[in-house]
């Protein structure tokens, strides 16, 4: 147990912190050199990039405390993977300091600080020293990370012999359960399976009042449940940093909706679609925006080239991770005859949408009946952007009020 109780102590301070690396491997090698070369005469590189050299995290600075959780989120490549690395001590920062105060566990790589060869049992009291704890406190925890761990049949096998998912249960309750100041995770949690990551976030809040956690995750919802505070991260500096965990997801979003176009799932070439608008609405960084509860009238184009009936219009509601949130099948379609190379206009009216706040894209299907004998699908043929005052990471925000209090 940290002994040092005090929520306002900052157990993780960063200040300009950076690291560059070469792209390439030989450049690097005789980089490393004149840099030895240089240490040792005392003629120390001014900071400046060379030739082929990149700044992987570039002037990084945060304060957490006991209590507090900071995300990290950003694009592949970003830079959190090499700033974790670097507040654990696998790697030198290139400028800037860190200081931690208190025991740190660590989760960035899916078996990092094992031993192979060796049992669980043996790697767990591996593990527990380089952590700073005596046999005797590991001896105290070693069941209770076994059970959590639910590696008890195997826990006397060879770590070589475990598989990605047992690895992770067992570096996690190594990590949680011997209860440091400081916990590192990265997004190795995601190799679980749903039931242990059910049990690891409710371990990290029983433990977060008296921890410090840096998290790092690319699913959003995880992000906006446990974290006090986000930096988002691109090309190795902050983007955004701060506690509007929100608006730094939604820039992370943003990220990827940049020139994205319409897509073509599927075709008989029989019809093609056109475009969509919604009726009354301007379209801004093509999204409509609209409120929540808001009724709106879509109108669909179609182009007709070799059906003889009108076909079925069906839509699929899509969330910003691409996760389907609604079916829809509108009543009322009446087939009816058409003419060859003809476009044909569809009008549609979807009833106080209680979709909570954010983006969705919609998809559309034209099909002889709803789900039989499809002839075209295209993928976010309209998008749109749902306004509210609250922020939530479900997809329905349900319209409702309190009714009465009776005693």
């Amino acid at each position: 147990m940290a002994l040092n109780m005090d929520n306002n102590e900052v157990l993780v301070k960063v200040e300009g912190l950076s690291k560059k690396f070469c792209k390439e491997l030989k450049t690097s090698l005789w980089y490393g050199v004149k840099d030895l070369f240089a240490g040792v005469t005392g003629r120390h590189n001014d900071g400046a990039l060379r030739p082929k050299e990149f700044w992987a995290v570039k002037d990084i600075n945060f304060e957490l405390r006991r209590g507090e959780c900071l995300g990290l989120i950003g694009h592949n490549g970003a830079g959190k993977s090499t700033l974790l690395k670097i507040l654990n001590g696998l790697i030198n920062p290139d400028e800037g300091k860190v200081t931690i105060k208190g025991k740190v566990g660590a989760l960035i790589e899916l078996g990092a600080g094992f031993n192979a060869i060796l049992s669980g049992r043996e790697n767990i009291y591996n593990n527990g020293a380089v952590l700073g704890f005596t046999r005797a406190e590991i001896d105290a925890k070693l069941e209770a990370i076994i059970d959590f761990a639910e590696l008890r049949e195997f826990i006397d096998m060879p770590v070589r012999n475990y598989s990605s998912g047992m690895k992770v249960r067992l570096g996690f309750a190594v990590a949680a359960q011997m209860e440091p100041d400081v916990l590192i995770i990265d997004e190795v949690l995601a190799v679980g399976d749903l039931g242990f990551m059910l049990k690891c976030f409710k371990t990290i809040d029983q433990i977060l009042p008296n921890t410090a956690i840096i998290f790092v995750s690319h699913s959003m919802p995880m992000i906006s449940r446990i974290c006090t505070h986000v930096i988002l991260m691109s090309s190795g500096a902050s983007q955004f940093q701060g506690e509007n965990v929100s608006k730094a997801i939604d820039l992370y979003y943003q990220s990827f909706l940049v020139n994205e176009d319409s897509n073509v799932v599927f075709t008989d070439n029989s019809v093609e679609f056109k475009k969509a608008s919604i009726e009354n609405i301007k379209i801004e960084n093509n999204r409509y925006k609209i409120n929540w509860r808001d009724t709106i009238n879509l109108k669909f184009t179609i182009k007709n080239y070799t059906l003889k009936k009108t076909p079925y219009i069906s839509f699929a509601i899509y969330d910003k991770e691409q996760r389907g949130v609604a079916e829809v099948f509108p009543e009322n379609q009446i087939s009816n005859n058409l003419e060859p190379n003809t476009e044909i206009d569809f009008y549609f009216i979807f009833r106080n949408l209680n979709l909570s706040k954010g983006i969705y894209n919609i998809t559309l299907t034209a099909s002889e009946f709803p789900e039989k004998n499809f002839y075209y699908k295209i993928h976010k043929a309209l998008t749109i952007q749902v306004e509210h005052d609250i922020q939530i990471w479900t997809p329905f925000l349900i319209d409702s009020e309190l009714k009465k209090i009776s005693k």
